[in-house]
């Protein structure tokens, strides 16, 4: 059995049931305890079990991988989202962006476009030192940092402070990430950084979602907002029917990301 069939047979062996033995799987499998021990930490890494001793457990609403694991995975799909999401923009505008994987993509792909002798500065404010940092590769963009609590989970700030200090700026555009998409919104894990998303939406005239095709359908624990204010969807991948139902009965724009992400 190859690793990547084993890796499903676990996968449905935790739908079955909350956690499996490590024993049982490789008795099952034909394989060695080792090798499922390896294959187990490989998911762990990845975020979709959790480790335990001699075994493995269902990843649990409301959990998610670490940023460094997230950017290491689905990169050439983010690239071509944070590609397309640059024609959404202008270059003399107010931009909020928050912590994530994709809006980092987002970031990196913009300070390599914004041309060195625009008149005014692109303003990004964002709550992410991932963010901030990508962003300092360009001399015109100017970048705010949001004080408030770190996490270092994904390297971002949120909290009273941060939340005050977005308020006292108004934004054109909102560009946000997500932990999961389903037909009633959008949903995210942590709690700080869900009421950064909501506080960036609340002081932009517009909201652009960068969503890879993995979120549809995943519900994380907390919601962050309605499909009905979503202005804008970048995804690599067109979703399912009914997706495109709901995103045309909430006024969504979707915008599919295609061709190279080179």
């Amino acid at each position: 059995m190859k690793k990547n069939e084993r890796h499903q047979r676990i996968l449905l062996e935790l739908k079955a049931r909350p956690t499996v033995r490590i024993s049982e799987l490789a008795e099952e499998f034909g394989v060695t305890t080792e090798t499922v021990r390896r294959d187990v930490d490989e998911m762990s890494r990845k975020g979709l079990v959790d480790r335990m001793y001699g075994g493995a457990a269902v990843n649990p609403l409301g959990s998610e991988p670490t940023f460094d694991v997230r950017e290491g995975t689905f990169r050439q799909e983010r690239t071509r989202i944070a590609k397309h999401a640059l024609s959404l923009v202008k270059f003399d505008e107010v931009l909020m962006v928050d912590a994530g994987s994709t809006t980092t993509a987002f970031a990196a792909q913009l300070a390599a476009s914004v041309p060195d002798n625009v008149p005014n500065k692109l303003t990004i404010i964002t709550n992410s030192i991932s963010v901030a940092r990508a962003l300092g590769a360009s001399k015109s963009i100017r970048t705010v940092l949001c004080p408030g609590d770190y996490t270092s989970h994904d390297a971002s700030v949120s909290g009273p402070a941060t939340l005050a200090f977005l308020r006292q700026f108004n934004a054109n555009t909102a560009i946000i990430g997500s932990g999961g998409v389903t037909i009633e919104g959008v949903t995210d894990v942590s709690p700080g950084g869900c009421w950064v998303k909501r506080t960036m939406m609340e002081r932009a005239d517009r909201l652009v979602l960068l969503a890879d095709r993995r979120k549809f359908g995943n519900s994380q624990a907390e919601v962050v907002c309605s499909l009905d204010q979503i202005d804008d969807l970048v995804t690599d991948e067109e979703p399912s029917q009914d997706f495109l139902d709901s995103f045309y009965t909430a006024n969504v724009k979707v915008s599919i990301a295609s061709g190279s992400a080179v």
